[in-house]
């Protein structure tokens, strides 16, 4: 079980009001943006675009931490320690944890059910000098790409995924997709999360892209730059403290929809910082 080290606990103190860092977007692309997750079939690529790296402004957030939410930026940060102290365990993560991912997004989203369908937990390591999509490492590491995890058409999918049964799904008016983040170690220092607000980014910034697994493919969006997006982040995370954002909401106005984030190297976090390591979880949550 990580402990913190009490040195990193006191550099919260003293928190800028904000950091710089370089965020990942989407620069050229040969047609349908692609990724391979596994090492590709022979003669294919592992991509068939690129990225460019584009240093932004990223605000602290918690000083107003209260006013950011869920429906209205695409985010927000609730305390909400877990019961569950040993994620290498799976079976005890969907058993335990599943639940309580299942209660913080019902909640801070206002719907009267909530169905945890998947998790990753993600954990960098030293070699890494980069971050892109973790495809190098055999265990997931942390996204330094700007991506929203659904697109239009894979929201549609996710509740049939979900809930195959077409009499259930019949009787939903709306639903949403919504991730729980939770830090593993603790303060987080190293590769934080940034969010962009969701009422700064227009349809044309969003750009549907094929990630490719073995057996199946999913559909992301991965963005192109644009000067009016608004990041954010809460620094220091403990465990005790969730980022929980929206990634799809089949209601099409008023409403956040989309909020695209990424993973950034904070020029602030010292060199021997711990290495950020956490769980997210996706949860459908039903409004009807």
């Amino acid at each position: 079980m990580n402990t913190p080290d009490e040195r990193f606990l006191r550099a919260g103190t003293s928190r800028l009001a904000h950091t710089t860092g370089g965020l990942d977007y989407l620069h050229d692309s040969a047609g349908t943006p692609f990724n391979y997750m596994y090492p590709p079939p022979d003669g294919e690529p592992w991509e068939n675009c690129s990225y460019r790296t584009h240093v932004v402004d990223i605000i602290d957030a918690r000083p107003g931490a209260q006013h950011f939410l869920l429906h209205r930026q695409g985010f927000e940060l609730r305390e909400v320690a877990s019961c569950v102290d040993d994620f290498d365990d799976d079976a005890r993560i969907r058993s335990r944890y599943y639940p309580e991912v299942e209660a913080i997004a019902c909640e801070a989203a206002g719907g009267v059910r909530a169905l945890c369908f998947d998790h990753q937990i993600r954990r960098r390591s030293r070699d890494e000098q980069q971050l892109t999509f973790g495809r190098q490492n055999a265990q997931a590491s942390a996204v330094g790409r700007v991506h929203n995890d659904y697109s239009e058409a894979s929201g549609l999918r996710r509740l049939a995924l979900v809930l195959p049964d077409e009499a259930d799904r019949a009787r939903i008016r709306r639903y949403a997709v919504v991730n729980v983040w939770r830090p593993l170690i603790e303060p987080v220092l190293d590769a934080p999360l940034a969010m962009c607000d969701a009422r700064s980014v227009m349809a044309q910034d969003l750009v549907a892209a094929e990630i490719r697994y073995p057996g199946r493919s999913g559909e992301i969006y991965v963005l192109k730059h644009a000067p009016q997006h608004r990041w954010h982040y809460f620094p220091h995370m403990t465990k005790r403290e969730v980022l929980v954002f929206k990634q799809y909401d089949s209601q099409a106005s008023g409403v956040s929809r989309f909020t695209p984030h990424a993973a950034f190297l904070d020029p602030a976090a010292p060199a021997d910082a711990p290495l950020r390591a956490s769980i997210e979880a996706r949860c459908l949550v039903l409004f009807d």
